[in-house]
């Protein structure tokens, strides 16, 4: 029991808001709110058991303390936190309480259900990893897609919901200062610099230590840039893909609105929905507690029919999913999206360059094949569907600066040499080009899109 000295210290120590730290020792320490009685409290686990404290003392002169039950964020559960910890029995038992939960109030698959799930149940243990895929919503306005969004985001790790209409300063302080799952809906976006700013959130928060720099000016009218940590778990609803194939590549994406309603599924949310949200939080909370310190990336789940980047998004989901058979579909699912982008590429203008180049290369009997040579031969196949000059200039450029092939001069031309026939083999396979009569595996490079049923 400490004394009245002990006490006076520790009341002298800077007290510090905290909504979530993970301590030197082990101690996890969380942020809970009890609507009710309006009052927020640390949730902190010691040792294998979990306690319910108004203070903790986390060293260094630091005195840790919950946010003000009166914050905006809190009290009008903007970021949505749980009660307190509570038992949830085993993980079966409580990713079947999830898949309930979802089915219960959203007509979606039922693959995605048992994702979904599984997405939950990663946004808890989303500071263990250092990448993070998103979930995605994709449908027109009443599809269900805004419904599925809050179902599964009133359950994800300090949820805080935002959309369109928002403006973006908030979501980057917030991202900054909670952390946690960022719901947004309406990511479509209106203006182009609305696109810019919450585009940048997306393609730096999937992978922890990228964060955003921001413009900021401080009392003395300084310039003072800030960096804004925006890594986390998130879940978006769109009506339509990003143009960015590299943005496209980080979504597990449910199409929404290709059926009809299920009857069962209310078309308003009931009075009681948000106190069993709650109390599925609180579970929640306790499997962090318990897992956080073990989970652990599986570099064994890594798939070589997919290339680096998509095992590194895929991974995290795929190390808390224990259920093969779900495993199985994940991957299947990131193949076929692997190849419809292939697909895909293969209708642009550097897979026409790059295929005459191949077709080319293979004929070659000198150092290597002029790019006046690829023109030409653009021009033969492909110059009727281009309303701009095909000029050797122009194939250069494509050559270099898309394709990123080099070339130098000789005898006062431009030669790709065959030392970059590596290079173009590769790119055949990015681009689904045949290549020495024969199709080139399509397992090199793609996005993770759409699950198929």
């Amino acid at each position: 029991m400490k004394g009245a000295s002990d006490q006076q210290a520790e009341s002298r120590k800077d007290p510090s808001p905290v909504v979530s730290r993970r301590l030197a020792d082990g101690t996890i320490v969380e942020l809970v709110y009890e609507p009710e009685e309006l009052r927020t409290a640390l949730a902190v686990w010691r040792a294998g058991e979990w306690n319910i404290e108004q203070a903790v003392d986390a060293g260094a002169g630091e005195r840790l303390v919950p946010f003000s039950p009166n914050n905006n964020l809190i009290k009008n559960e903007i970021v949505l936190l749980p009660a307190r910890p509570e038992e949830y029995g085993d993980e079966r038992a409580l990713l079947s309480e999830i898949e309930e939960f979802i089915h219960r109030y959203v007509d979606v698959r039922p693959v995605f259900e048992r994702i979904a799930s599984h997405y939950v149940l990663l946004t808890w243990l989303y500071d263990a990893f250092n990448e993070m895929p998103y979930l995605r919503l994709r449908g027109d306005w009443g599809s269900g897609k805004t419904r599925a969004l809050m179902t599964i985001g009133s359950l994800c790790y300090k949820a805080f919901f935002a959309s369109g209409a928002s403006t973006i300063s908030p979501i980057f302080h917030i991202l900054n200062a909670f952390g946690g799952t960022l719901v947004f809906d309406e990511a479509d976006f209106r203006f182009s610099d609305e696109k810019a700013e919450i585009v940048k959130i997306l393609n730096n928060g999937n992978v922890r230590g990228v964060p955003v720099l921001r413009t900021m000016i401080n009392r003395q009218r300084e310039f003072n840039p800030q960096a804004f940590q925006v890594f986390g778990p998130k879940i978006v609803a769109s009506r339509r893909s990003y143009d960015d194939q590299g943005l496209e590549s980080r979504f597990i994406t449910e199409e929404m609105g290709g059926r009809g309603l299920r009857p069962d599924v209310p078309i308003n949310l009931p009075p009681g929905f948000r106190e069993e949200a709650r109390r599925l939080r609180n579970k929640l909370l306790l499997y962090r507690f318990r897992r956080l310190a073990e989970a652990i990336l599986d570099q064994h789940l890594v798939d070589p029919a997919l290339e680096p980047r998509l095992n590194q998004i895929l991974l995290p989901l795929l190390s808390v999913v224990r259920d093969p058979e779900l495993r199985d579909t994940l991957r299947a699912a990131a193949r076929d999206g692997q190849s419809a982008l292939v697909a895909e590429r293969g209708f642009s203008t550097e897979a026409q360059v790059l295929e005459v180049l191949a077709e080319l290369m293979g004929k070659a009997n000198g150092p290597g094949v002029s790019v006046g040579a690829v023109a030409r031969a653009m021009i033969e196949r492909h110059g009727a569907e281009y309303e701009r000059p095909i000029s050797n200039r122009w194939i250069g450029s494509i050559l270099r600066k898309r394709l990123n092939l080099r070339a130098y001069k000789t005898h006062g031309v431009y030669v790709v040499p065959l030392t970059e026939r590596p290079g173009i083999e590769h790119l055949c396979a990015r681009y689904g080009v045949e290549l020495a009569g024969s199709p080139v595996p399509t397992g090199e490079v793609g996005t993770l899109k759409t699950l198929q049923a």
